[in-house]
């Protein structure tokens, strides 16, 4: 009797306890934890077109998943969209994922949706043993909205006649809203902007032909509504031919050495020893890395449109080099580069006041490459002036001027070889010639009548 009571003294029993039943004690308390599972993902948009692509994170990185579970609700039938479940692993039976990325595709037409609202389900569970064994549930509810149906883009404006580096505009209207419509016009886009009259359906979009494009350009109207769903409309247009003046432009040792200063930056590390090499350098890579700044700086534009009637030009100036023109250098008698002319050059009295084509917002005002001083516009709705070899700036960045403001001074900064204003006109990136925008038929026969009816319901 008394070896038995030794057998099962306190000693005994405590050594059992912290060696068997506490560990399974303190397990006990972990694996009832609390924590729901976490349930991730980006919807940006609440529609659904006819194929809805979403990308969902699941995690529990305490108990491990146990399922998942994703259906959508409409008109009170519910479809389940996937259902997933997690195998348990070791002798604690936790989950043996404790994180999983899925991918869901949604396809109404596929599952009888109906375009209208529908409420997206998702439930994750985990391997607690909360609840009595149940585990935690992550649950949420979205509402969204079922849109297979493409949008209309109906044409109001009729005539669309164009050249190669032209300008036009459009004018058409919408059957619903859309996140992005505009004109594609071979690989460029031209997006619409809302029409003055306070019509949310009706938008406007001014678009070009770059000076390179011909008759055989695609040109169509795109809409794509916030489902994804998209249209392209044709409308009639007609390009005609155009062909550009050639032009010579001859440099010299001279030349060259006497720009180098300004350039210094943008040829530190490149190992070019002769003057030719250095200039061919600056006219081709620097010339595209500008056109790239200049291209990124306009693909936004204001909605509002701040100018009116005509654009002007350096007051008593003459035309020195045309837009589109076919430049060829010549370096010691030998062409060695090819380059178009993207603007024109107008030269009037050296450090002329240079005038605000129109109004508009400053968006740029600093020096950029071969432009040298450089001073850009947003007239608003995808159209720009630029006002290139600038000696001085007279507004800021982000102020709004006048048509007939001066803004700057002319000078012969960049790759200018005298004093002269560049003088630039550009649709959401791509320039055109500046002549159509100084003329007032022009003006009124392409744009301003197609706007001044739209407040007729054209």
């Amino acid at each position: 009797m008394k070896d038995k009571n030794k057998r099962f003294s306190p000693k005994l029993l405590i050594i059992i306890f912290i060696l068997i039943f506490l560990p399974m004690l303190v397990m006990g308390v972990i694996r009832m934890e609390g924590e729901q599972p976490s349930v991730t993902f980006e919807m940006p948009s609440k529609y659904i077109g006819l194929d809805k692509g979403l990308e969902i994170t699941i995690a529990d990185h305490k108990s491990g998943l146990k399922r998942f579970w994703v259906a959508v609700l409409q008109d009170g039938k519910e479809t389940t969209l996937i259902e997933k479940h997690f195998p348990a692993v070791g002798i604690l039976h936790k989950g043996s994922s404790t994180s999983e990325s899925i991918h869901i595709s949604i396809e109404p037409q596929k599952i009888d949706l109906k375009d209208g609202k529908a409420m997206l389900r998702m439930m994750a569970v985990d391997y607690s043993w909360k609840s009595w064994g149940k585990g935690n549930r992550s649950y949420s509810e979205i509402e969204v909205i079922i849109d297979t149906e493409a949008p209309i883009a109906r044409v109001l404006s009729r005539s669309h006649n164009i050249s190669p580096g032209g300008s036009n505009a459009v004018v058409y209207a919408l059957s619903e809203p859309c996140d992005i419509s505009g004109v594609q016009v071979g690989d460029h886009f031209y997006p619409g902007y809302p029409n003055q009259e306070g019509k949310d359906e009706i938008r406007i979009a001014f678009f070009a032909l770059d000076n390179q494009q011909g008759s055989g350009t695609d040109m169509f109207l795109v809409a794509k509504d916030r489902a994804g769903n998209q249209t392209k409309t044709e409308f009639y247009h007609y390009i005609k031919n155009k062909k550009f003046k050639k032009d010579t432009i001859r440099i010299s040792d001279r030349f060259i050495l006497g720009k180098l200063p300004e350039f210094q930056k943008a040829l530190a590390g490149q190992v070019l020893e002769k003057p030719l090499d250095k200039f061919l350098f600056i006219n081709r890579e620097i010339r595209a890395r500008n056109q790239a700044v200049l291209n990124n700086l306009m693909q936004k534009s204001d909605s509002t449109m701040y100018w009116k009637d005509t654009f002007l030009r350096l007051p008593k100036s003459a035309t020195r080099s045309g837009f589109g023109d076919r430049r060829t250098y010549f370096y010691k008698g030998k062409p060695v580069d090819k380059q178009t002319h993207l603007g024109i050059d107008l030269a009037s009295l050296a450090i002329s006041p240079v005038p605000a084509a129109n109004s508009g917002k400053v968006i740029y005002a600093e020096t950029l490459g071969i432009y040298g001083r450089l001073m850009v516009i947003d007239h608003g709705c995808g159209l720009f002036t630029m006002y290139a070899h600038l000696s001085s700036f007279n507004v800021p960045v982000g102020q709004m001027v006048k048509k007939g403001e001066i803004i700057a001074n002319t000078g012969k900064s960049g790759l200018a070889g005298g004093d002269h204003l560049h003088y630039s006109v550009l649709i959401s990136g791509t320039f055109v010639d500046p002549i159509e925008w100084w003329d007032a038929s022009w003006i009124q026969n392409n744009i301003t009548h197609k706007i001044e009816r739209l407040g007729e319901g054209e």
